[in-house]
């Protein structure tokens, strides 16, 4: 990279080459919705609904783990460093599941692709929200649920294409899924030039480096000013113990990890990623060919991704808070319809064009304020020192939430019909829009470390009113 590269420009590289991470998580997720209908044909395979849901959920399981893993190892080696093995994971596990003999090991090199989803759905955004100044921190982090949807939109895009052009081949799967090793390379060979994280480099003792790095990625005008602010937080860190799992006992900290944990299950109890894993089975179970199924599904990633351009935009003009809020009410006015719809009009030509409408619809509320607002809240509440450890608990948590919606959702799907599914998310949305009324603070405008310090007095209040009362 050039030394002299304007500040912008360089950042614009560093979101494009990093968030390949998250065109991988999208596309991993996504392309199992089209390739599912052929791994059940192929005699190889076999699926059974209970299969078919063991398959789709053990890259979420591992995704979990992932998380868990991914978190400890970016603070461990640094964010860099986990993003580029991360890379290589993908693309291994890409070769593992495109060219499995077996069920068994399918499920097995999944759940290894899953490790690498996991922990690249913790380490990109840590890495991003570290390296963006305050005042674009939400449109940079942001960008990685863009890369994410589009990941998925490809996926879907890709699956219609050979499903149509390969129709009759029950291993045209295989195809589908082996194109995810191209941006795996990507992945690895744009991170090899960028630089680390100027905050990691503070934490671990490497501050000449750090300088050098704020020198590339911001103002002269603003260097110096962040770089005694991160020290500063640094500094006041160092005094403590390194960070274990029993910090989280600490009253202010349990309480931002009991936000971020229930953030991420708000995230996923919408049903979201039954539309996105299983969005082709949706559509056939309403009424569409298999082939006119791949080819609908496609307006699901198409409004995905324009959505979050509206998402990324409204952070910028908006809360979190009454944007997730938004979201919220919007996805349970979808699930409602969809529900109705499915009963009311059961077995009619026009239910799955209906279904299609209301899922675009879904996606639109879904995707344009609760993910983004999702991703950005867990990547900026933990305070430093715990980014990490706190950041890979929620979004294991995430992940195992998802793990279960995704197991279970074909099984539901069989068992007691369309409407009736939708309509238990629709009683979970319910409970979503709840919590994040009772609980959710706004964190809009404020530095990290701002952020910190604010959970710190909010606690020291609430020692402070219980001495009183005694």
């Amino acid at each position: 990279m050039k030394k002299n590269m304007n500040p912008r420009k360089f950042l614009f590289i560093i979101i494009i080459c990093s968030t390949f991470g998250g065109l991988l998580f999208g596309y991993d997720t996504g392309v199992i919705n089209g390739a599912l209908p052929y791994m059940s044909k192929e005699s190889q395979l076999n699926l059974t609904p209970f299969l078919e849901g063991l398959v789709t959920s053990s890259l979420l399981f591992g995704a979990a783990m992932g998380a868990i893993i991914g978190g400890r190892f970016s603070d461990r080696i640094g964010r860099k460093k986990t993003i580029i093995f991360l890379a290589v994971l993908f693309f291994f596990a890409t070769l593992g599941v495109s060219f499995t003999p077996s069920v068994t090991l399918m499920i097995i090199f999944r759940f290894l692709l899953g490790l690498a989803v996991g922990g690249a759905s913790v380490t990109v955004p840590t890495y991003l929200a570290e390296m963006a100044p305050s005042e674009s921190r939400g449109r940079m982090v942001t960008q990685n649920e863009l890369m994410i949807v589009t990941g998925q939109l490809l996926a879907f895009t890709i699956n219609a294409i050979l499903g149509n052009t390969m129709d009759g081949n029950d291993s045209v799967w295989r195809i589908m899924l082996l194109i995810a090793a191209v941006p795996a390379v990507v992945l690895f060979f744009g991170m090899l030039p960028l630089p680390e994280s100027p905050r990691w480099l503070m934490k671990n003792e490497k501050k000449d480096h750090a300088m050098g790095v704020l020198h590339k990625i911001r103002e002269k005008s603003n260097v110096r000013g962040e770089y005694n602010q991160i020290d500063a937080t640094v500094i006041m860190e160092e005094k403590l113990d390194k960070a274990t799992y029993k910090d989280l006992t600490v009253p202010w900290v349990r309480h931002i990890l009991f936000l971020g944990i229930g953030i991420a299950i708000v995230q996923q109890i919408t049903g979201v990623n039954s539309i996105m894993y299983y969005g082709t089975e949706i559509l056939r179970d309403a009424g569409f060919s298999t082939n006119a199924a791949l080819t609908a599904n496609i307006s699901n990633g198409v409004i995905s991704v324009l959505a979050t351009f509206v998402g990324i935009w409204l952070l910028g003009k908006v809360g979190r808070k009454p944007m997730l809020l938004v979201g919220q009410f919007g996805t349970l006015t979808a699930l409602l319809l969809i529900g109705t719809s499915s009963l009311v009009l059961e077995g009619t030509a026009a239910l799955p064009y209906i279904v299609i409408c209301l899922t675009v619809m879904f996606l639109g509320f879904q995707q344009g304020a609760i993910s983004p607002v999702t991703w950005l809240m867990l990547a900026e509440i933990f305070p430093l020192r715990l980014r990490g450890l706190g950041m890979g608990i929620s979004v294991f948590c995430l992940w195992m939430v998802n793990f279960g919606v995704s197991f279970i959702f074909p099984i539901l799907l069989a068992g007691i019909g369309l409407s009736f599914t939708f309509f238990i998310f629709a009683v979970l949305g319910v409970g979503a829009i709840a919590f994040v009324m009772k609980f959710l603070p706004e964190t809009k405008g404020k530095t990290l470390e701002e952020i910190e310090s604010y959970f710190k007095k909010r606690e020291n209040q609430k020692e402070d009113i219980k001495t009183k009362a005694l």
